[in-house]
């Protein structure tokens, strides 16, 4: 069985809660960050991003926009741009960019009954809410602060992630072991199981393996191009980096004589 790339085998009938996401109109004449990063050139080019009702992967090279989509999409939901649930309320400091204000959701025709907007950069400040709040209860029992930076992670999608969802995450991973991401992972392909709809900005070539997950590739010039798991950028250079790594450290290195 491929992974990746095919007709979702998960796929529920409406089109999932969010079906596909495109640039408002009147659009065309904005200038500046963020619409001169390359995600915003081709959504302008595709006119759409269609999203799996499943799963949906975003990779692409730093610099591309993933993340800055994936913001854009969960200030677009409701959800508090550092992340949490729309009930999350609070600001740090204010950082998310202009591009959620100019985005049109499509919707199905269901309605999610619970979300979560999982943004790695900030998930001290979600920590720090949750215990402001008292809501320590729902995500395992215990202070979030009080558990590794991965333990959090996956106590959140344990504990706090629920059947019917949507769950927008960004880099999840960053805190993960390998033995972390396969745990991801598992769960991901549960909650697809349970009715939720996933968007995931990623760099992992474990988290991609979801079968069956739409995987989204942005590539610096601005094209989006839908690919499968063997085709994807963290795969291709994952496996040909662990095939022969003395080669890649001979061209990083060879400046040092």
């Amino acid at each position: 069985m491929r992974i990746g790339g095919e007709v979702s085998a998960l796929s529920r009938d409406g089109g999932g809660f969010l079906r596909w996401v495109e640039l408002a109109e009147g659009d065309a004449g904005v200038s500046g960050y963020p619409f001169t990063l390359p995600v915003v050139a081709g959504l302008r080019a595709a006119g759409r991003l269609e999203l799996d009702p499943a799963v949906t992967f975003l990779v692409g090279d730093n610099g591309t926009g993933k993340s800055t989509l994936i913001e854009a999409i969960a200030v677009a939901v409701g959800f508090n741009p550092e992340g949490g649930s729309t009930n999350f309320r609070f600001s740090t400091r204010a950082t998310e960019s202009a591009l959620g204000e100019h985005l049109r959701l499509v919707r199905g025709i269901s309605k999610p009954r619970t979300g979560f907007f999982l943004r790695a950069e900030s998930f001290y400040n979600v920590a720090t809410e949750i215990d402001r709040l008292g809501v320590a209860d729902s995500y395992g029992g215990a202070s979030l602060h009080e558990r590794s930076h991965g333990e959090s992670f996956l106590d959140l999608a344990t504990h706090r992630f629920r059947p019917r969802g949507l769950y927008l995450l960004d880099e999840p991973e960053a805190a993960l072991s390998v033995h972390g991401c396969l745990a991801l992972l598992t769960r991901i392909r549960d909650l697809t199981q349970a009715g939720s709809q996933l968007v995931v900005a990623t760099h992992s070539p474990i988290l991609l393996a979801v079968p069956h997950a739409r995987i989204l590739q942005i590539e610096p010039g601005g094209t989006i191009s839908h690919v499968g798991y063997d085709d994807a950028q963290p795969v291709l250079l994952t496996r040909s980096f662990l095939a022969d790594p003395q080669r890649y450290l001979h061209h990083l290195f060879n400046d040092e004589g």
